[in-house]
């Protein structure tokens, strides 16, 4: 396993070097680690990254990238000109980010004037150096280890003594109707593997080998169609979608799920991963042929506005794509050529999921999409509900929440009123 890079380091051994003689150098330092999680996202530091690599350029320096995300720019002469140019950038770019437009700039960059901070700026350096170097040997002391093919079996022996329902999650896709308002097209239904491997040796690692973790999915299948069973959950949604492997489609489990626990008005939408697709398409081809017959749908999760242009979409004929948000696309406002795709799809057939704020919907509308899922839905179904709701004051936005996205287990038994819980919208 190759070591992780401590980056400080290099800029200490720039800083050893400048020692000898540092009048003259500065150091611009600029507290990305400052900005809010979502414009911290990898794509719109690579963009940053350019706008201060001008800087760096212009000084006739060099920038470095700290293991907590922060710029350090080495050299000389660097300007407030030069700096106001690419900060205004940023806020050109993150109009909501609250660090940059505090009435202090300092709160966003630091200028090291060497060489009177030169001593301050390397402690400050070493420190951090120091602490990365610590979470480094923790992370190898935490670090997991694959799951071996002889250890496989007898993980998914151990399924049958977890109780799944208390670990299976919903989470509702909502559509924006004519009338401007939200209500439930259908709940996705879904075993988060993190909630999962805490019933198991924490040192294992079920996704790293991918051919292995497919085989104990499958079995995973089984087991959360069979949970159903002992669900606490007592008004179930009109259209259940389930995360399911290809091959499941084909399992008696599935059969059994369809003919025995759903009503017959009800319908299944069975949610599948792009790879899984591209593994064998005549399985697909030949699930998507059952699941019609029984009036079910078959739905492509996890599609990037970029995937979902280099797929053949006329051949796969999906009877949906759920596209997940990026911060980024909030700028790809004028996407002819993902504009025609989705109105190949069918608008209604597309949803846009990871939504976690307002401007997601908002990207969504403007290429026809009506509906949507993630935290910033979730927040406001939620939000309605407790509208409706006498005991609302007994309890908080967030525990009503988590105790909705549950089907079972204590922590949903404390809800004052379980009927105002699974109303649906």
């Amino acid at each position: 396993m190759a070591k992780k890079v401590i980056y400080e380091k290099y800029l200490l051994d720039a800083l050893d070097r400048v020692a000898r003689n540092p009048s003259g150098y500065s150091v611009l330092y600029i507290h990305i680690s400052k900005l809010r999680p979502k414009n911290r996202h990898p794509e719109f530091v690579k963009i940053f990254a350019k706008l201060f690599d001008s800087v760096a350029g212009n000084a006739k320096g060099t920038l470095f990238i700290l293991s907590n995300g922060d710029f350090a720019i080495l050299g000389r002469d660097i300007t407030h000109e030069v700096i106001d140019e690419a900060v205004l950038k940023l806020r050109d770019g993150l109009s909501t980010d609250p660090i940059l437009h505090t009435h202090d700039s300092n709160d966003f960059f630091e200028i090291y004037d060497f060489p009177k901070d030169f001593a301050a700026f390397y402690e400050y350096i070493a420190q951090m150096k120091e602490q990365a170097w610590v979470a480094v040997q923790q992370d190898e002391v935490n670090q997991k280890r694959p799951v071996r093919v002889d250890e496989i079996d007898d993980l998914i022996t151990a399924l049958d003594f977890i109780d799944i329902s208390e670990i299976v999650k919903r989470q509702s896709v909502l559509k924006l109707g004519a009338d401007k308002s939200f209500h439930v097209w259908f709940q996705e239904f879904f075993v988060a593997v993190k909630d999962l491997v805490k019933k198991f040796d924490p040192q294992l690692d079920l996704l790293a080998n991918r051919w292995l973790f497919y085989y104990f999915t499958q079995a995973l299948d089984k087991k959360t169609m069979a949970a159903f069973s002992t669900s606490s959950l007592k008004n179930w949604p009109q259209v259940i979608s389930l995360n399911l492997n290809l091959s499941s489609v084909f399992s008696q489990t599935f059969v059994n799920f369809a003919k025995n626990f759903l009503k017959p008005e009800q319908k299944i939408i069975v949610e599948v991963q792009l790879m899984d697709v591209f593994n064998n398409l005549p399985t697909y081809f030949k699930a998507k042929e059952i699941l019609r017959s029984g009036g079910h749908k078959l739905l492509i999760d996890a599609v990037s506005p970029m995937t979902l242009k280099m797929l053949n979409i006329a051949k796969l004929d999906p009877d949906l794509v759920k596209i997940f948000w990026e911060p980024l696309l909030e700028y790809d406002v004028d996407n002819e050529g993902l504009r025609k795709i989705i109105a190949h799809v069918g608008r209604e057939n597309v949803i846009l999921a990871k939504c976690d704020d307002e401007k997601a919907i908002k990207w969504g509308v403007k290429y026809g999409i009506t509906s949507f899922q993630g935290p910033y839905i979730d927040s406001l179904e939620v939000a309605l509900l407790r509208r409706q709701c006498p005991e609302a004051k007994n309890c908080s936005m967030a525990e009503c929440l988590k105790r909705k996205r549950l089907l079972s287990g204590w922590y949903r038994e404390g809800c004052h009123n379980k009927k105002c819980l699974e109303t649906i919208l």
